[in-house]
């Protein structure tokens, strides 16, 4: 079998409020009738199984990265100015560019961001508080939304008061096109273009300034990086960084509030990097990522021919009983837990210790000044995106 043009990762079943909201029940059917299923109208294989999910990320020999492999492929709005950064490298060019920032993102290196992080979660919670009557507040707006692009902006060296602005291109550039007509679809993917240049010609400016002007920061790091990278793959860069350097912790964060809202449960400060991981597990920020079979292989019995594509659901494998007890239970100090939420292999979330860092910190402080209870409805509206889990808005009550 053989993909049939642009990928569409959002399969029919997925379209609907409800489903997007909680689509595991879904991922549950999918995985119990075969771990593997081909869908003719997106023209690709779904896959649904821990096991197989964790092997197709970390067999980089037999299972491209690269959407260019795929047989049909064409690149749509949201893909085509990603094709040449990392996101989309397969070893060994891989390893070489994600080795010019790796240092930036260690464990030990976000670390010193802390104090700066917990500055901005209080000050961006007091500035909404102050804005309102009755101490409720859209945790997504207020807090989940802002953090994350203030802390990569301050990274890459761009000017903190862009961020609005940042922010407006990434979710353009992920939105999804579940539910939405034809005409829609052309109509988004246009604005994605858009969106892709407006943000190429804003760092297009930024890399011919610290060429000029070098600084501490990642843009700096990556225009003097021995890595023989050309423009393109520069300004790919940049915009991966902020892309990827929001997006997944807006959605961690917003995730876990919701979570903890559902549970009536808030974690003591031995419990939050436990219930972090848990909630990665349990509403993972990404649902799925793609490869493509480099040659012909039998799955399940199933023939999956060279250059055909594979959708891994994340959000399914993290949900497997085969590997997980109690799967469908949050247990916020579950242990083991070897969940995939920031994927798996040589392209684990090179951001992951920064998102943690920054969920548990934000979690840490708003808990520490305030009780946050639930104020929102049966009402929640889930992000239009097709393989990002999370919800556009969420009010608590900060008592």
């Amino acid at each position: 079998m053989s993909s049939a043009g642009p990928l569409l990762t959002f399969p029919d079943a997925l379209a609907a409020r409800e489903r997007r909201l909680d689509p595991f029940d879904w991922y549950a059917d999918r995985r119990g009738a075969s771990p593997l299923h081909w869908d003719p109208d997106r023209g690709c294989w779904d896959v649904f199984s821990y096991d197989e999910v964790k092997r197709m990320l970390g067999d980089d020999e037999t299972f491209s990265v690269d959407p260019r492999n795929a047989s049909g492929f064409q690149p749509a709005g949201d893909q085509a100015f990603l094709l040449e950064t990392m996101l989309f490298q397969d070893p060994p060019k891989h390893d070489r560019t994600r080795d010019v920032v790796d240092e930036f993102f260690r464990p030990s290196a976000v670390k010193s961001l802390e104090p700066f992080i917990a500055e901005e979660s209080r000050r961006l919670v007091e500035e909404a508080l102050a804005e309102r009557e009755d101490d409720v507040i859209d945790v997504v707006d207020a807090l989940a939304y802002p953090l994350p692009v203030i802390v990569i902006a301050k990274l890459l060296g761009v000017p903190a008061e862009d961020r609005d602005q940042f922010k407006q291109w990434s979710d353009t550039i992920v939105e999804g096109t579940a539910g939405e007509e034809e005409a829609d679809a052309a109509d988004l993917q246009q604005r994605q273009m858009e969106a892709g240049m407006a943000l190429a010609n804003y760092f297009r400016e930024l890399v011919a300034d610290r060429q000029e002007n070098p600084a501490e920061d990642l843009v700096t790091r990556i225009v003097q990086a021995d890595a023989d990278l050309n423009e393109t793959e520069i300004l790919g860069f940049c915009m991966l960084l902020l892309i990827a350097g929001n997006i997944t912790t807006t959605n961690l964060l917003t995730n876990a509030v919701r979570i903890f809202g559902e549970e009536a449960y808030w974690p003591a400060a031995g419990q939050r990097d436990t219930a972090i991981e848990e909630v990665l597990r349990y509403r993972a920020p990404v649902q799925s990522m793609t490869r493509v079979a480099r040659e012909d292989l039998t799955i399940d019995g199933k023939r999956v021919e060279a250059g055909d594509t594979l959708v891994c659901w994340l959000g399914a494998a993290n949900r497997d009983p085969a590997q997980f007890a109690d799967p469908d239970t949050f247990v916020p100090d579950r242990r083991p837990n070897q969940h995939l939420g920031f994927g798996y292999g040589t392209h684990y979330c090179l951001g992951a210790p920064l998102a943690r860092l920054e969920a548990s910190v934000a979690l840490r402080e708003l808990g520490a000044e305030y009780e946050v209870t639930p104020a929102w409805g049966d009402d929640l509206d889930p992000i239009d995106s097709s393989f990002l889990h999370g919800v556009r808005s969420l009010p608590v009550r900060l008592d």
